[in-house]
């Protein structure tokens, strides 16, 4: 039986509503599509009893009606895997990872800033990457954005 193989059994055993939400895509390299809802029970579960003690990066990205975060993690052993999830674009909440990987802060920020999601627990700090003087509610990343969005803002702001 592979690495990998083990991985998604695993994880089938610990969450059946994972049975057909976990892929391999290559060797070392899977993911497996989580619910809002039940992501923090299978995060938890794969840092602390699967051994993917290494935070790689996380990616949000705007997917129309939902914003999609993906957290990249991996094992000594070289398997990654990636925990897929999604949020709603309007109102999007996520819980911070910080408790477990700190230097999650800087992707958490990058999410807050570029595409507008939430995110509790969130260690008080600086906005980033965008300045501290970038105006509120406007989200770069997000496929709705445009140069005019930010050009309104700005001028409704030297109107005040």
């Amino acid at each position: 039986m592979t690495e990998e193989q083990q991985v998604q059994d695993q994880l089938v055993a610990a969450f059946d509503f994972l049975k057909d939400k976990v892929t391999v895509a290559r060797p070392r390299r899977m993911f497996a599509e989580v619910s809002v809802v039940n992501f923090p029970a299978v995060f938890d579960h794969v840092v602390r009893k699967m051994g993917f003690t290494i935070l790689c990066t996380i990616t949000g990205l705007d997917e129309g009606s939902t914003l999609g975060v993906m957290y990249h993690m991996a094992r000594i052993d070289g398997v990654v895997l990636t925990l897929v999830t999604a949020v709603h674009k309007i109102g999007p909440v996520l819980t911070s990872v910080t408790s477990y990987f700190p230097a999650a802060e800087v992707y958490e920020r990058e999410m807050v800033d570029l595409l507008g999601v939430e995110v509790r627990e969130l260690p008080p700090g600086h906005r980033y990457p965008l300045p501290d003087d970038w105006p509120a509610g406007v989200f770069p990343l997000r496929k709705d954005w445009n140069l005019k969005m930010l050009m309104r803002k700005e001028a409704n702001n030297e109107q005040k």
